[in-house]
């Protein structure tokens, strides 16, 4: 529906009898596309809306992904991605498996739905939790061990199984259950089975409970002994575990739910053994992975994170949330801390990069370059403080044209000194009003962390709760830097020591920059292309 307020109409008439059509920032989120607008010529701000499509970062054409499963089918040769799906208005009974399939985790084929819920409210699983997918080469059976969620029976979470010959054609184990009180753990919270081969050579189950992992093991996948438990992170409930083995590293990524603007991420811990591994959660302060970041892969934008491997790169999805609000500006502050993000979204994939010394950072997925293949033509339309690819001055910037709705921009920053800041802005017009920044920002010499802002006369500054996580200023002070967007969704790589998913709404069909926050910046290399 188009604004039919005083200004937004007077905006329109404006527009229909101008001479050369105008983008005007008082457009509606439901104004579409309009072929007559001169887009690349012009740099006022437009409310651009996405498409039902995500072509990258996943999204059904209706709901939207919770919490992925990721595994490797090496029968089939492919990464298969369950995920819990959601819609705006769930049944009684909700969250149903939902698949896609990729080879590359940059493009995706649908499997539709591959386990169902339960049939009626009466049933253990009329809701499904996270679980996971493992296959069994003893038996030439897939399994799922997933979490039977209902919370109006006396255990309202328990771990529950199905099995297939196919992965096509499933069969709940209705006479099998996990009951989390059956071994001293809570009724209410007996979720996120993982089920990995550990060192001990058995199959091992680690399970989420009222602050504590429990740990079962079995040499068959169908008989389970429970083996003890580990801590949490303090009084933090650790959702969505994942235990992989990679080089001469274990890894355990988790999700830490818990509720405070620096927290809420995905994190990992890391030893030489699946025991030393478990040890580590007895005093976390004291294990945090070497990296300088509390073992933080991510923004709060990405969450419930899990990996699979194909033998030669593991992945790590995760879904980005969408934002709540009528408008554009509304939903793009209302994240973090101020209102914690609403569940599910679209589907995010990275790539784990393993340093040398055992510390993982995220990295852009291979197969994403080459799928955003279309060069486009890059030209300065605005400016201030800029000359010859370099900015100079507090409030120096560059504009950049229109983007599309997926995009590819990449390009260097080489600062002058070692406190330097800069920033890229996007859904910013020479008429902005408010425009959203990610400021790489000093917090000291040495030490660089991505900071979200809603700048602009009437913007609002700082937006706690979505910031980023310390990484290493580089030693030449440059900064190779890539950003992939797919409609609202933006995720930003630095020199393979930082990734920073977020959701800004607006950013296609609206011009960009690129900003220098005092002292100067050499701009070098900038390039966008799009699918």
């Amino acid at each position: 529906m188009l604004d039919i307020t005083c200004a937004g109409l007077l905006c329109c008439v404006c527009c229909c009898i101008t001479a050369t059509p105008l983008l005007t920032a008082c457009s509606s989120d439901d104004f579409g596309p309009d072929p007559e607008r001169p887009w690349t010529s012009t740099t006022t701000a437009f409310a651009s809306t996405d498409e039902a499509a995500f072509l990258t970062y996943y999204k059904p054409a209706i709901g939207r992904v919770g919490d992925p499963m990721p595994f490797y089918d090496e029968k089939a040769g492919e990464f298969k991605v369950l995920y819990l799906q959601e819609y705006d208005n769930n049944g009684a009974c909700y969250h149903p498996f939902w698949g896609l399939a990729t080879r590359d985790g940059a493009t995706y084929q649908p499997l539709g739905e591959v386990l169902p819920t339960g049939t009626s409210t009466a049933q253990q699983d009329a809701a499904l939790g996270t679980g996971c997918a493992v296959y069994n080469e003893a038996d030439g059976l897939y399994y799922i061990y997933y979490t039977g969620h209902n919370p109006l029976l006396p255990n309202r979470e328990v771990v529950m199984r199905a099995t297939s010959p196919d992965f096509k054609t499933w069969t709940k184990d209705v006479a099998w259950s996990l009951k989390g009180v059956d071994y001293g753990y809570a009724a209410s919270d007996f979720r996120d089975p993982q089920v990995f081969r550990a060192d001990d050579g058995l199959w091992h189950m680690v399970i989420s409970s009222n602050l504590r992992f429990a740990d079962f093991k079995s040499s068959d996948l169908r008989t389970w002994e429970h083996v003890g438990s580990f801590n949490m992170v303090w009084d933090r409930m650790c959702e969505c575990p994942d235990i992989f083995q990679m080089g001469r590293y274990w890894y355990m990524v988790y999700s830490e739910g818990y509720r405070a603007p620096w927290s809420r991420k995905v994190k990992y811990m890391m030893a030489t053994s699946f025991e030393g591994l478990k040890a580590c959660f007895a005093d976390p302060g004291a294990n945090w992975p070497q990296d300088g970041h509390e073992g933080v892969l991510d923004s709060r934008a990405f969450y419930a994170g899990k990996t699979a491997s194909n033998g030669t790169d593991r992945f790590i999805w995760g879904w980005t949330p969408q934002r709540i609000g009528t408008t554009i500006d509304e939903r793009n502050i209302n994240v973090g801390a101020e209102s914690e993000p609403a569940w599910s979204g679209a589907l995010v994939c990275h790539r784990i990069i393993q340093h040398e010394d055992g510390t993982l950072t995220l990295g852009a997925v291979p197969a994403m370059a080459a799928k955003y293949s279309k060069q486009q033509l890059v030209s300065v339309m605005d400016s201030k403080g800029y000359d010859s690819g370099t900015l100079t001055g507090d409030g120096a910037y560059v504009l950049y044209p229109r983007l599309g709705t997926a995009n590819h921009i990449s390009f260097t920053v080489l600062t002058s000194n070692n406190w330097d800041k800069f920033g890229i802005s996007f859904v910013r017009g020479t008429d902005s009003e408010k425009y959203y920044t990610i400021v790489v920002n000093p917090e000291d010499e040495n030490h660089r962390k991505i900071n979200f802002e809603q700048e602009g006369p009437a913007g609002k500054g700082f937006i706690e709760g979505i910031d980023g996580y310390w990484f290493e200023r580089p030693a030449d002070n440059r900064y190779n830097i890539d950003i992939y967007t797919d409609n609202s969704v933006l995720v930003l790589y630095i020199n393979d020591v930082c990734a920073y998913t977020q959701r800004i709404y607006g950013i296609q069909k609206n011009c960009w920059s690129i900003n220098n926050y005092g002292g100067s910046i050499a701009v070098g290399n900038v390039s966008v292309s799009q699918q």
